[in-house]
């Protein structure tokens, strides 16, 4: 796909619903007794994958694009699947339905891509185990073909279920698809389930767990559940991904006499780092509605051109803004001064590298950044121009070195556009509507 540097833009969106929610919202509906009806449901490739994996283990769901339906079965409706679930490229569907699956009285087994299939497991094996669950993976080069033991910690894994029991897990990082796991897990258990993080991460699953009917408390870093709840079907309304939006906040701040308005996003504060990032580099942006729409804060962002300056991000808002950092990097090269990203080795294990894939890419549009372990540092201000780039099948990195495109010289080439349909099907769509 070519891009190149030929406007400036205006007008209003809404993208599309907030995946995390619309992962959750499939598979709380599964395990909750009744009908659970989701609008603004994002149709994604990774969502598109939870949907097919809970069918498998029979549960009826109908599709009808914006809407979707689920026939909950209740928490011990769901049966052993016939065959392997594929979860595609979700590293969010493969944790968290794990946690479900531990609590099981059958096993199954999870395969997805090649990015799956190198993604770390282990974070959550480790807890689970503890719980009484039980994991063995197999060595993806001769699976399905030859079921041979491996230690890889990775994608191809069987979940053997069983008597679970509760425990109190320290998680040695902040991550919301692990607290997650052991917290869907510790419904099952016997006894309390508990989960400290080093940081507070996204917390959709308690906030949508509590409306279904569990009893989670939540104090500090540290998220509580007890088990065996009766959850009760829900109408929920999927609010617009700030992960999504973040894209379009970026293409107005650094492009030239461009405003945007992009309506119904989620700004749940524990996913709203953008937001603070952008405002701590002299963003002109303004929250206009502010709502809680089923349970989580909502409200349309308005965006308006800026001189951007650099800062430094680190410490706790990282894991509120994780999977904005290469759309942040880009900000940080249109930005006067240095822009210092630390304490993001997560980055590593995503998709791709993010790091090494935005250090890859901004050099090569003639941008100033050295990567580090855990981030990277970017001299901003530099003309960029336009370059081949390796989007390495990762939607984030080839949706934020789009928005760099739009606003360097010469003609950009993306070696794989259809990757955004991990997370935003209609992402180009949406950038033409805002040039006309």
């Amino acid at each position: 796909m070519q891009i190149t540097n030929n406007y400036s833009f205006h007008g209003e969106l809404t993208v599309p619903g907030d995946k995390s929610i619309s992962h959750r919202s499939i598979m709380f509906g599964a395990i909750s007794k009744g009908h659970t009806e989701v609008t603004g449901f994002l149709q994604g490739a990774d969502c598109l994958s939870t949907i097919s994996c809970f069918q498998k283990l029979g549960i009826s769901i109908e599709n009808l694009g914006d809407c979707v339906h689920i026939y909950g079965k209740g928490l011990h409706g769901l049966t052993a699947p016939s065959q392997v679930l594929d979860v595609g490229n979700s590293g969010t569907t493969t944790r968290l339905i794990s946690g479900i699956l531990a609590g099981q009285c059958f096993e199954s087994t999870l395969d997805g891509d090649n990015s799956i299939r190198r993604r770390p497991m282990k974070r959550i094996f480790t807890p689970l185990s503890e719980m009484g669950a039980n994991f063995q993976c197999w060595d993806k080069e001769s699976f399905p073909a030859s079921l041979t033991v491996s230690d890889s910690g990775c994608a191809p894994f069987t979940v053997r279920g069983g008597q679970l029991q509760g425990i109190h897990y320290q998680s040695p990082v902040a991550s919301a698809q692990v607290k997650s796991a052991v917290l869907l897990a510790g419904l099952y258990a016997k006894g309390e389930t508990s989960v400290t993080e080093p940081v507070l991460s996204r917390n959709h699953t308690e906030l949508m767990l509590t409306g279904f009917g569990a009893d989670i408390r939540s104090y500090g870093t540290t998220a509580v559940v007890k088990p065996q709840p009766t959850l009760e079907g829900q109408k929920i309304h999927v609010p617009g991904d700030i992960s999504s939006a973040a894209y379009f906040i970026a293409l107005g701040l650094v492009t030239p006499r461009s405003e945007i308005l992009i309506q119904n996003v989620g700004i749940n504060p524990t996913r709203d780092g953008i937001l603070q990032v952008a405002l701590a580099m002299g963003a002109d942006i303004t929250l206009l509605n502010k709502r809680i729409v089923s349970g989580e804060p909502v409200a349309d962002i308005l965006v308006k051109s800026s001189t951007l300056h650099g800062i430094t991000v680190e410490g706790e808002i990282i894991p509120t803004l994780i999977d904005e950092i290469p759309v942040i990097a880009v900000m940080a090269a249109f930005a006067e001064g240095t822009t210092i990203i630390r304490d993001a080795k997560e980055l590593r294990v995503k998709e791709s590298d993010r790091i090494a894939a935005i250090t890859e890419n901004l050099s090569a549009m003639g941008g100033s950044i050295t990567a580090t372990e855990d981030g990277m540092v970017i001299e901003g201000g530099r003309p960029l121009h336009n370059a081949n780039i390796h989007t390495f099948q990762d939607h984030r990195i080839a949706m934020a070195f789009t928005v760099a495109g739009l606003n360097a010289a010469g003609e950009m080439i993306l070696d794989d556009r259809d990757c955004v349909t991990i997370s935003y099907p209609s992402f180009f769509t949406d950038i033409e509507s805002l040039t006309k």
